[in-house]
């Protein structure tokens, strides 16, 4: 709704331009039946607004968007998930940094509960936009008032608190003139003990001032940015009609060099986007080369860790293939092949995250093959035909990709290399019996420096999910994760700190996402059942997408904290646990225990560097498909098959309507022209 100010009083709408509203009753009348036609007559909802235009003498200039409350339960026509839809509507609105919030609350509601304050502070935290206005101060209990509210005490917002005193249902039904309500609020405000010393910053009229003023202001401060964002505008607009001023649809030449250059443009974007050179950088999120490097990483020595073999099982494994091994005999030495045969088998667990890691980047791949081709767009039949090529080519180079690396694992298993230099066993007889002693008792890694303990390998924001209620629910931190400890602290200064825990067997598990919440959850807890922080079991920290918590995780690992392991085993395997090792056994599985982790070692790290190459020369490196046109669009290109009529259409009306669009935006830019976009909106109930 816009308020402005004139000699003559009437009201226009925009659904019906041509008709002027003398009467405010019918004015009324017209709103209650555009809402019926746009969203039924069973109190349906609609986000598609109704435009008021009202032309008053006794108005200031002011534009009101004025928004639904929020309903929990629904009734009538309205669907099962109203609240949220009533919710994304109302943020659409009070996002935008050129409003200003009013957010009403009723003053006989608890401040703390109210609706529109919290969702003012979710797109305001520091409360530069929000104006407060309360409400039915004649319907609070005696002996009870807001005056610690009015006087912003309470909850102290930056643009401060207005109360007002609106007509009642009654007032309403009997239609009371408006002229008299304000009498009657400002006798209430002089008349009240509570509020008589603030009456002259309370009511209607000083709402109406106030915000004329504020707006103004508001429009002041937020001038400079429009401003430039429009020259912006135009010059964008200026450059792309350079480049259509000479552009003849119609000219055989010009069509087959434009389709030329718009072919090899997208393999220009697509490498610019993967090598990281592109000319305009995404500061919203990762995007092409670096998700892929995010997955190599990250992602994939995340997926390696999360197979680690589970002690008891593996011990088992080397008793039994001992005792295989030496049959009916009683073995005196260390068998080799039950070192191979554990190896061997721990090698082709590798194949599943090896292939999940082609799934990733072929993922990413094609990601970004349709961002890239975004740009045919006026082109639909191109951009299929484009889109359709690539990617399969990229299927044809992820079978090549994936026969190349199952070819590796099998390099692995076709000889196991004792003699590596990095292998504990190296120089040493496995068939000696003082290997037991020398590999059993081994010296414990020196500490880490002191240095390497104070790094810091990870900082950001971390929701804690499961703080009680009575405690204030989930609240946000700012955590900092070194080599030894993760701690958290009220912002980002990192000058209070509120907690520091020491790694020191921690473990993460994956927690499934709340029913009520959008975040991504992850905990962390302590292996020995030992309380993490005060009396939780675990910390569940919450994130604002899958991809924060798998880089948190990958950050984790790193610091020493692995994965929790599924402890899921059968009554079998249970009572198979108990088995007992007689002491000449147990020396030998605690010896190829060991063989097996050094080498097994030793294999991760061959593996965590030759697969991103891999990819990288099979999948990446080789896109010499980028830069010729397909064979199918050349073909189509030699004849007259190639028409482009959607395109062509579209050029000519771009073309055509550039001028108007050049001539708006420079005048807006230059200070006139369009109305201004800003307004004051407030969630009302």
């Amino acid at each position: 709704m816009q308020l402005i100010f004139s000699k003559t009083e009437y009201a226009e709408f925009l659904h019906c331009k041509s008709k002027k509203f003398t009467d405010f009753d019918e004015v009324r009348q017209e709103i209650e039946a555009e809402t019926d036609r746009v969203t039924g007559t069973n109190k349906g909802i609609s986000p598609v607004p109704i435009n008021l235009r009202v032309y008053s003498p006794h108005v200031l200039n002011l534009t009101l968007i004025d928004l639904p409350g929020i309903t929990k339960v629904p009734v009538g026509d309205q669907p099962q998930d109203i609240e949220y839809q009533i919710k994304d509507m109302i943020l659409q609105f009070i996002s935008r940094e050129s409003s200003l919030i009013l957010a009403v609350t009723p003053a006989n509601m608890d401040l703390a509960n109210s609706d529109a304050l919290k969702m003012a502070k979710e797109v305001d935290p520091q409360g530069l936009r929000t104006i407060g206005v309360i409400t039915k101060l004649d319907l609070m209990d005696e002996g009870t008032d807001a005056r610690d509210v009015l006087e912003n005490k309470l909850l102290p917002l930056r643009r401060g608190y207005i109360g007002v005193v609106n007509r009642s249902q009654k007032d309403i039904d009997g239609k009371k003139d408006i002229r008299a309500a304000l009498a009657a609020e400002r006798k209430f405000f002089l008349s009240h003990p509570a509020y008589r010393h603030m009456a002259d910053r309370m009511g209607t009229p000083h709402l109406q001032k106030v915000l004329n003023q504020q707006l103004t202001n508001h429009i002041r401060e937020t001038l400079p940015s429009l401003r430039s964002k429009l020259q912006s505008q135009l010059l964008s607009l200026e450059k792309e009609v350079e480049e259509y001023k000479n552009f003849r649809p119609d000219d055989p030449t010009r069509k087959t060099k434009a389709l030329l250059q718009m072919v090899q443009q997208f393999g220009v974007d697509f490498e610019k986007r993967i090598e990281g050179s592109g000319d305009q950088v995404d500061t919203l999120e990762l995007s092409g080369g670096a998700r892929i490097n995010r997955i190599f990483h990250e992602r994939f020595p995340f997926e390696l860790v999360k197979m680690e073999f589970d002690e008891k099982d593996l011990r088992r494994e080397i008793s039994y293939a001992i005792k295989n091994i030496h049959g009916v005999r009683t073995g005196l030495f260390t068998p080799d092949l039950a070192f191979e045969a554990i190896v061997k088998k721990q090698v082709v667990k590798l194949k599943e995250p090896c292939l999940k890691c082609v799934d990733l980047v072929i993922q990413e791949l094609i990601n970004t093959v349709r961002q890239c081709t975004s740009k045919l767009g006026s082109y639909p039949r191109l951009r299929e035909e484009t889109e359709r090529i690539v990617t399969t080519h990229i299927r044809e180079r992820e079978g090549k990709t994936k026969d190349q690396i199952l070819l590796l694992i099998d390099i692995e298993l076709s000889y196991i290399n004792t003699n590596h230099e990095d292998f504990i066993g190296f120089g040493i007889c496995p068939g000696d019996p003082t290997v037991a002693c020398n590999l059993v008792f081994l010296p414990p890694p020196a500490p880490p420096p002191p240095l390497l303990c104070l790094q810091v390998i990870r900082r950001g924001w971390l929701t804690i999910n499961n703080i009680s209620i009575m405690k204030g629910g989930s609240k946000e931190y700012w955590f900092v994760l070194t080599a030894e400890s993760l701690s958290w602290y009220k912002d980002e200064e990192e000058k209070e700190k509120k907690y520091m825990l020491p790694l020191d067997n921690l473990k993460i598990r994956d927690v499934e996402k709340g029913f009520m919440s959008n975040k991504h959850v992850f905990a962390i807890f302590n292996t020995e059942q030992r309380n993490v922080y005060k009396d939780l079991r675990q910390i569940e920290l919450a994130c604002d997408s899958q991809e924060d918590v798998d880089s948190w995780k990958a950050s984790f690992l790193r610091a020493g904290v692995y994965p929790e392991k599924d402890q899921t085993e059968n009554e079998d395997g249970a009572q198979e646990n108990t088995f007992s090792m007689d002491p000449q056994l147990e020396r030998q599985v605690e010896t190829i225990r060991n063989l097996v982790d050094s080498y097994v070692g030793i294999i991760n790290k061959s593996i965590r560097d030759l697969m991103p190459k891999t990819i990288m020369h099979l999948m990446i490196n080789n896109r010499g498909w980028c830069w010729a046109l397909p064979p199918g669009v050349r073909d189509r290109m030699s004849g007259n098959g190639w028409k482009l009529p959607q395109g062509r259409v579209r050029l000519g009306r771009r073309r055509k309507c550039f001028p108007d669009r050049v001539v708006r935006v420079g005048q807006a830019a230059r200070g006139g022209g369009s109305p201004h976009p800003w307004g004051v909106s407030g969630p009302l109930g």
